[in-house]
């Protein structure tokens, strides 16, 4: 028997592009999200698109801080 994968409404939901990826991975970090876009989400992006993007994320975020860290260190010592 085939699993449905479309979501309790009936309708088929397009696939996610990369801004709603990103979009709920970014509101996944800061850890606020709306119930209706959650829902959207869920029923748009597969599970391995989050953790990729999840990852690139988190690097991107420890890269950023490693930047704003060594920029005041630079500013701090001149």
């Amino acid at each position: 028997m085939p699993i449905d994968k479309s979501p309790a409404d009936g309708k088929d939901t397009p696939p996610a592009d990369f801004l709603q990826i990103a979009s709920a991975v970014f509101w996944g970090f800061f850890g606020v999200r709306k119930r209706r876009n959650f829902e959207q989400d869920v029923a748009a992006i597969k599970p391995h698109h989050i953790v990729i993007a999840g990852i690139v994320g988190g690097v991107l975020f420890v890269l950023l801080l490693l930047l704003v860290v060594r920029v005041i260190v630079g500013l701090a010592t001149q």
